[in-house]
Protein backbone atom coordinates (compact mmCIF):
# COMPACT_ATOMS: atom_id res chain seq x y z
CA UNK A 1 0.00 0.00 0.00
CA UNK A 2 1.01 3.63 -0.42
CA UNK A 3 2.02 5.45 2.76
CA UNK A 4 3.33 8.98 3.37
CA UNK A 5 5.95 9.68 6.02
CA UNK A 6 9.05 11.77 6.78
CA UNK A 7 12.46 11.15 8.35
CA UNK A 8 13.56 14.68 9.27
CA UNK A 9 11.63 17.73 10.38
CA UNK A 10 11.06 20.50 7.89
CA UNK A 11 8.63 21.88 5.37
CA UNK A 12 6.33 20.00 3.01
CA UNK A 13 9.32 18.96 0.92
CA UNK A 14 10.40 16.40 3.57
CA UNK A 15 7.33 14.22 2.96
CA UNK A 16 7.77 11.20 0.74
CA UNK A 17 5.71 8.21 -0.42
CA UNK A 18 6.68 4.58 0.06
CA UNK A 19 5.17 1.17 -0.65
CA UNK A 20 4.67 -0.93 2.51
CA UNK A 21 2.78 -4.02 3.63
CA UNK A 22 -0.87 -3.59 4.60
CA UNK A 23 -1.13 -3.78 8.43
CA UNK A 24 -3.47 -6.12 10.27
CA UNK A 25 -5.96 -5.07 12.96
CA UNK A 26 -5.25 -6.04 16.55
CA UNK A 27 -7.66 -6.77 19.37
CA UNK A 28 -10.50 -4.22 19.38
CA UNK A 29 -9.36 -2.69 16.09
CA UNK A 30 -10.60 -2.48 12.50
CA UNK A 31 -8.61 -2.14 9.30
CA UNK A 32 -10.08 0.53 7.01
CA UNK A 33 -9.45 0.98 3.32
CA UNK A 34 -9.25 4.76 3.37
CA UNK A 35 -11.28 6.94 1.02
CA UNK A 36 -10.53 10.26 2.73
CA UNK A 37 -7.85 11.49 5.15
CA UNK A 38 -8.02 14.83 6.92
CA UNK A 39 -5.05 17.19 7.06
CA UNK A 40 -4.81 19.38 10.16
CA UNK A 41 -2.69 22.32 11.30
CA UNK A 42 -1.34 20.41 14.35
CA UNK A 43 -0.01 17.67 12.05
CA UNK A 44 1.56 20.21 9.71
CA UNK A 45 3.21 21.90 12.70
CA UNK A 46 4.62 18.59 13.99
CA UNK A 47 6.36 18.02 10.68
CA UNK A 48 7.79 21.54 10.62
CA UNK A 49 8.57 22.11 14.30
CA UNK A 50 8.67 18.71 16.01
CA UNK A 51 11.65 17.13 17.74
CA UNK A 52 11.80 14.18 15.35
CA UNK A 53 9.71 12.05 13.00
CA UNK A 54 6.35 10.99 14.39
CA UNK A 55 3.62 8.76 12.93
CA UNK A 56 0.92 10.64 11.07
CA UNK A 57 -2.21 10.53 13.21
CA UNK A 58 -5.46 11.99 11.98
CA UNK A 59 -9.03 11.44 10.93
CA UNK A 60 -9.82 8.93 8.22
CA UNK A 61 -12.94 7.55 6.55
CA UNK A 62 -13.57 4.55 4.33
CA UNK A 63 -14.75 0.93 4.40
CA UNK A 64 -13.84 -1.75 6.91
CA UNK A 65 -11.54 -4.26 5.21
CA UNK A 66 -10.91 -6.52 8.22
CA UNK A 67 -11.83 -6.71 11.90
CA UNK A 68 -9.65 -7.71 14.82
CA UNK A 69 -10.36 -10.08 17.66
CA UNK A 70 -13.20 -9.05 19.94
CA UNK A 71 -14.79 -6.62 17.48
CA UNK A 72 -18.58 -6.96 17.28
CA UNK A 73 -19.74 -3.40 16.56
CA UNK A 74 -18.40 -3.34 12.98
CA UNK A 75 -18.20 -5.78 10.08
CA UNK A 76 -16.29 -5.97 6.81
CA UNK A 77 -17.85 -3.56 4.31
CA UNK A 78 -19.17 -1.06 6.89
CA UNK A 79 -18.56 2.60 6.09
CA UNK A 80 -16.84 4.26 9.04
CA UNK A 81 -14.87 7.28 10.13
CA UNK A 82 -12.54 7.66 13.07
CA UNK A 83 -9.29 8.84 14.54
CA UNK A 84 -6.11 6.97 13.63
CA UNK A 85 -3.11 7.41 15.92
CA UNK A 86 -0.45 6.17 13.50
CA UNK A 87 -0.05 6.00 9.73
CA UNK A 88 -3.24 7.85 8.85
CA UNK A 89 -1.67 9.05 5.58
CA UNK A 90 -2.04 5.67 3.91
CA UNK A 91 -4.30 3.57 1.71
CA UNK A 92 -5.18 1.42 4.73
CA UNK A 93 -5.42 2.56 8.35
CA UNK A 94 -5.98 0.78 11.67
CA UNK A 95 -8.58 2.30 14.00
CA UNK A 96 -9.50 1.48 17.59
CA UNK A 97 -13.24 0.84 17.67
CA UNK A 98 -13.65 3.28 20.59
CA UNK A 99 -12.62 6.06 18.19
CA UNK A 100 -14.68 4.78 15.26
CA UNK A 101 -18.25 5.55 14.24
CA UNK A 102 -20.51 4.69 11.28
CA UNK A 103 -21.04 7.02 8.34
CA UNK A 104 -24.78 7.42 7.70
CA UNK A 105 -26.34 6.66 4.34
CA UNK A 106 -26.18 9.59 1.95
CA UNK A 107 -22.95 11.01 3.36
CA UNK A 108 -19.58 10.70 1.65
CA UNK A 109 -16.25 9.77 3.21
CA UNK A 110 -14.95 13.27 2.47
CA UNK A 111 -17.90 14.85 4.26
CA UNK A 112 -17.39 12.54 7.25
CA UNK A 113 -13.76 13.63 7.57
CA UNK A 114 -14.78 17.28 7.29
CA UNK A 115 -17.57 17.00 9.86
CA UNK A 116 -16.87 14.57 12.67
CA UNK A 117 -13.47 15.32 14.18
CA UNK A 118 -13.56 19.05 13.42
CA UNK A 119 -17.17 19.24 14.58
CA UNK A 120 -16.37 17.52 17.86
CA UNK A 121 -13.57 19.99 18.57
CA UNK A 122 -15.76 22.97 17.61
CA UNK A 123 -18.65 21.69 19.74
CA UNK A 124 -16.40 20.95 22.69
CA UNK A 125 -14.68 24.34 22.60
CA UNK A 126 -18.03 26.10 22.35
CA UNK A 127 -19.45 24.11 25.27
CA UNK A 128 -16.34 24.81 27.38
CA UNK A 129 -16.90 28.56 26.93
CA UNK A 130 -20.42 28.37 28.44
CA UNK A 131 -21.74 30.97 26.03
CA UNK A 132 -24.85 32.81 27.23
CA UNK A 133 -27.54 33.99 24.77
CA UNK A 134 -26.69 37.42 23.43
CA UNK A 135 -22.98 37.28 24.25
CA UNK A 136 -20.35 38.23 21.67
CA UNK A 137 -18.12 35.47 20.28
CA UNK A 138 -14.88 35.78 18.30
CA UNK A 139 -13.49 32.75 16.46
CA UNK A 140 -9.85 32.73 15.34
CA UNK A 141 -8.75 30.58 12.39
CA UNK A 142 -12.34 31.06 11.34
CA UNK A 143 -11.74 29.79 7.80
CA UNK A 144 -10.29 26.49 9.04
CA UNK A 145 -12.28 23.25 9.24
CA UNK A 146 -12.86 23.67 12.99
CA UNK A 147 -13.35 27.44 12.72
CA UNK A 148 -16.10 27.19 10.11
CA UNK A 149 -18.07 24.84 12.34
CA UNK A 150 -17.39 26.89 15.49
CA UNK A 151 -18.91 29.92 13.75
CA UNK A 152 -22.02 27.91 13.02
CA UNK A 153 -22.29 26.59 16.58
CA UNK A 154 -22.06 30.16 17.90
CA UNK A 155 -24.71 31.38 15.48
CA UNK A 156 -27.08 28.51 16.19
CA UNK A 157 -26.49 28.85 19.94
CA UNK A 158 -27.87 32.36 20.09
CA UNK A 159 -24.71 34.45 20.33
CA UNK A 160 -25.52 38.12 19.88
CA UNK A 161 -22.49 38.94 17.76
CA UNK A 162 -20.34 36.39 15.94
CA UNK A 163 -17.02 37.68 14.61
CA UNK A 164 -14.52 35.80 12.45
CA UNK A 165 -10.79 36.51 12.77
CA UNK A 166 -8.82 35.54 9.66
CA UNK A 167 -5.39 36.04 8.13
CA UNK A 168 -6.46 37.86 4.97
CA UNK A 169 -9.32 39.95 3.60
CA UNK A 170 -9.80 37.41 0.82
CA UNK A 171 -11.46 35.07 3.32
CA UNK A 172 -14.11 37.57 4.43
CA UNK A 173 -16.93 36.58 2.08
CA UNK A 174 -16.33 32.90 2.81
CA UNK A 175 -16.72 33.22 6.60
CA UNK A 176 -19.65 35.63 6.31
CA UNK A 177 -21.48 33.01 4.26
CA UNK A 178 -21.05 30.62 7.20
CA UNK A 179 -22.61 32.97 9.74
CA UNK A 180 -20.05 35.60 10.74
CA UNK A 181 -21.65 38.98 11.43
CA UNK A 182 -18.30 40.74 11.16
CA UNK A 183 -14.77 39.93 10.04
CA UNK A 184 -11.47 41.16 11.50
CA UNK A 185 -7.89 40.56 10.40
CA UNK A 186 -5.13 39.39 12.73
CA UNK A 187 -3.20 42.54 11.84
CA UNK A 188 -6.02 44.83 13.04
CA UNK A 189 -5.15 46.80 16.13
CA UNK A 190 -7.91 45.72 18.53
CA UNK A 191 -9.90 43.08 16.64
CA UNK A 192 -13.13 44.97 17.24
CA UNK A 193 -12.89 44.17 20.96
CA UNK A 194 -14.17 43.56 23.56
CA UNK A 195 -15.63 40.03 23.38
CA UNK A 196 -17.36 37.90 25.98
CA UNK A 197 -15.96 34.71 24.45
CA UNK A 198 -13.00 33.93 22.19
CA UNK A 199 -12.55 30.48 20.66
CA UNK A 200 -8.86 30.32 19.73
CA UNK A 201 -7.48 27.64 17.47
CA UNK A 202 -4.24 29.46 16.63
CA UNK A 203 -2.33 30.34 19.81
CA UNK A 204 1.31 31.36 19.54
CA UNK A 205 1.82 35.06 18.87
CA UNK A 206 -1.94 35.58 18.55
CA UNK A 207 -2.69 34.46 22.09
CA UNK A 208 -1.65 37.79 23.62
CA UNK A 209 -3.86 39.96 21.38
CA UNK A 210 -6.71 37.51 21.92
CA UNK A 211 -6.52 37.82 25.72
CA UNK A 212 -6.39 41.61 25.44
CA UNK A 213 -9.56 41.50 23.34
CA UNK A 214 -11.58 39.89 26.16
CA UNK A 215 -14.32 41.83 27.88
CA UNK A 216 -14.64 42.02 31.66
CA UNK A 217 -15.45 38.51 32.82
CA UNK A 218 -14.63 37.14 29.36
CA UNK A 219 -13.54 33.57 28.61
CA UNK A 220 -10.97 32.41 26.09
CA UNK A 221 -10.97 28.74 25.11
CA UNK A 222 -7.62 27.61 23.70
CA UNK A 223 -7.98 24.44 21.65
CA UNK A 224 -5.15 24.73 19.11
CA UNK A 225 -1.61 23.39 19.17
CA UNK A 226 0.19 26.72 18.86
CA UNK A 227 0.98 27.21 22.54
CA UNK A 228 1.70 30.75 23.64
CA UNK A 229 2.11 32.75 26.85
CA UNK A 230 -0.65 34.44 28.84
CA UNK A 231 0.16 37.44 31.03
CA UNK A 232 -1.59 36.93 34.36
CA UNK A 233 -2.05 40.70 34.74
CA UNK A 234 -4.14 40.81 31.54
CA UNK A 235 -6.54 38.31 33.08
CA UNK A 236 -6.51 40.08 36.44
CA UNK A 237 -7.57 43.48 35.15
CA UNK A 238 -10.42 41.93 33.16
CA UNK A 239 -11.54 39.31 35.63
CA UNK A 240 -11.17 37.02 32.63
CA UNK A 241 -10.20 33.37 32.29
CA UNK A 242 -8.42 31.08 29.84
CA UNK A 243 -9.71 27.54 29.44
CA UNK A 244 -7.78 24.77 27.74
CA UNK A 245 -9.75 22.23 25.74
CA UNK A 246 -8.62 18.94 24.19
CA UNK A 247 -11.00 16.49 22.53
CA UNK A 248 -9.02 13.46 23.70
CA UNK A 249 -10.04 14.22 27.30
CA UNK A 250 -13.70 13.86 26.32
CA UNK A 251 -13.14 10.76 24.18
CA UNK A 252 -11.29 8.89 26.93
CA UNK A 253 -12.90 10.38 30.04
CA UNK A 254 -16.51 10.81 28.93
CA UNK A 255 -17.18 8.26 26.17
CA UNK A 256 -20.97 8.52 26.46
CA UNK A 257 -20.85 12.28 25.90
CA UNK A 258 -18.41 11.76 23.03
CA UNK A 259 -20.81 9.33 21.35
CA UNK A 260 -23.78 11.63 21.88
CA UNK A 261 -21.96 14.57 20.33
CA UNK A 262 -21.01 12.45 17.31
CA UNK A 263 -24.63 11.48 16.72
CA UNK A 264 -25.81 15.06 17.17
CA UNK A 265 -23.33 16.32 14.55
CA UNK A 266 -25.06 14.26 11.87
CA UNK A 267 -28.48 15.37 13.13
CA UNK A 268 -27.44 19.02 12.90
CA UNK A 269 -26.04 18.38 9.42
CA UNK A 270 -29.32 16.75 8.33
CA UNK A 271 -31.28 19.69 9.75
CA UNK A 272 -29.15 22.17 7.79
CA UNK A 273 -27.76 23.76 10.97
CA UNK A 274 -24.19 22.68 10.17
CA UNK A 275 -22.54 22.82 6.77
CA UNK A 276 -19.13 21.38 6.04
CA UNK A 277 -16.65 23.27 3.89
CA UNK A 278 -14.03 21.36 1.90
CA UNK A 279 -11.31 23.45 0.30
CA UNK A 280 -9.84 20.74 -1.91
CA UNK A 281 -9.53 16.99 -2.34
CA UNK A 282 -5.87 16.23 -3.03
CA UNK A 283 -4.37 12.87 -4.07
CA UNK A 284 -2.64 11.09 -1.21
CA UNK A 285 0.64 11.03 -3.12
CA UNK A 286 0.55 14.85 -3.19
CA UNK A 287 0.41 15.25 0.60
CA UNK A 288 3.24 17.79 0.42
CA UNK A 289 0.98 20.11 -1.58
CA UNK A 290 -1.72 19.80 1.08
CA UNK A 291 0.75 20.72 3.84
CA UNK A 292 2.00 23.72 1.86
CA UNK A 293 -1.55 24.95 1.36
CA UNK A 294 -2.22 24.91 5.12
CA UNK A 295 1.15 26.41 6.04
CA UNK A 296 0.44 29.31 3.69
CA UNK A 297 -3.00 29.81 5.29
CA UNK A 298 -4.69 29.56 1.91
CA UNK A 299 -7.34 26.99 2.77
CA UNK A 300 -11.02 27.82 3.09
CA UNK A 301 -12.33 24.85 5.04
CA UNK A 302 -11.03 21.30 5.21
CA UNK A 303 -8.14 19.95 3.18
CA UNK A 304 -8.65 16.25 2.42
CA UNK A 305 -6.26 13.65 1.02
CA UNK A 306 -7.89 11.06 -1.25
CA UNK A 307 -6.07 7.77 -1.89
Amino acid sequence: MLRIRYEVNGGPEVLFAEDVTVPGPGHGEVLVRTEAVGVTLPTVRKVREGTGPMPFGGEVAGRVAAVGEGVTAFAVGDRVTGLCFADAYAEFAVLNTAMTSPIPDGASAVEAVALVRSGLVARGAYEAARVEPGESVLVTAAASAVGTLALQFAKAGGAGRVVAAVSSAGKADFVRALGADEVVLYEDAKWGAPYDVILDGVGGDLLGPAVRALATGGRLVAFGSGGGTVEAYELLVRGASVIGFQMRAIATGKPELYDRWRRELWELRDAGTLRTAVHEEIPLAEAARAHALIEQRRNLGKVVLVP
